[in-house]
């Protein structure tokens, strides 16, 4: 399926092209098969290609000079883009502790939702979600697929400090916070595994595409994980599939 695209030079070295403004696994597919094809293209000029949500961002290693040619030319390489071969994603299974310590906003979220802090932990650790890409900080996540009984709107006074590891809703996303960081989003547990690591050949373990389930866990669950994280034996749990 072929969707109408926009394309706009961005800087002098880059071009954003951008999907319809819908968050949707028909359009991320179409998003990584495009950034896949031109990677796989052996455009010398072409440097990085960076997606979000319904858009690409095409970095090249010089000053555009002509980029009307230049979109053309990404308009056929758009045309011509197949997937020859399915992708090897991973589905992650990713411990969370969603007692009271850290789940600072699950009672806030409880009593708006009128539902209990148990409803509300099975809801959100018994879906699917997709990464559909990482931004913010690095490692953050953005996934899609929460339960519409879990959107909550975002905190209108930000957090000046939320704890490395802490799993969150905003609006429509969940998401966790691979570092200490400021942030809006409402916290209902905590995640003891790395989520980003710079000492790493590939820092942040999950990629767009790849699918996350959060598996609940107790204080001790989590204590017992933090140790094997911190002398280097843990393994976080996933399986290949293909798509």
């Amino acid at each position: 399926m072929d969707f109408e695209l926009t394309y706009r030079r961005f800087s002098e070295r880059s071009i954003l092209v951008e999907w319809p403004t819908e968050i949707t696994e028909n359009i991320l597919d179409d998003v990584l098969i495009f950034k896949n094809h031109l990677l796989n293209s052996r455009v010398k000029s072409i440097v990085q290609v960076n997606n979000a949500y319904s858009s690409i961002l095409i970095i090249y290693k010089f000053t555009i000079d002509n980029v009307y040619g230049e979109i053309l030319m990404l308009k056929t390489s758009y045309s011509d883009r197949v997937s020859k071969t399915k992708r090897a994603l991973k589905h992650w299974r990713i411990p969370v502790c969603y007692d009271n310590d850290f789940g600072l906003d699950l009672v806030e979220i409880s009593e708006n939702k009128k539902l209990s802090k148990l409803e509300i932990i099975k809801l959100h650790s018994e879906a699917i979600y997709i990464v559909f890409f990482v931004g913010f900080l690095p490692g953050f996540l953005y996934l899609g697929g929460l339960d519409k009984r879990l959107y909550f709107p975002r905190k209108k006074s930000p957090r000046l400090h939320i704890e490395k590891g802490a799993v969150a809703i905003g609006g429509q996303q969940t998401g966790v916070y691979p570092n200490l960081s400021p942030g809006g989003w409402n916290i209902i547990g905590n995640s003891p595994i790395h989520f980003f690591d710079p000492n790493k050949r590939e820092p942040c373990f999950a990629k767009s595409g790849d699918k996350i389930q959060f598996i609940p866990i107790d204080r001790s669950q989590y204590d017992e994980i933090q140790d094997k994280i911190d002398n280097g034996s843990y393994q976080i749990e996933s399986e290949v599939f293909y798509g």
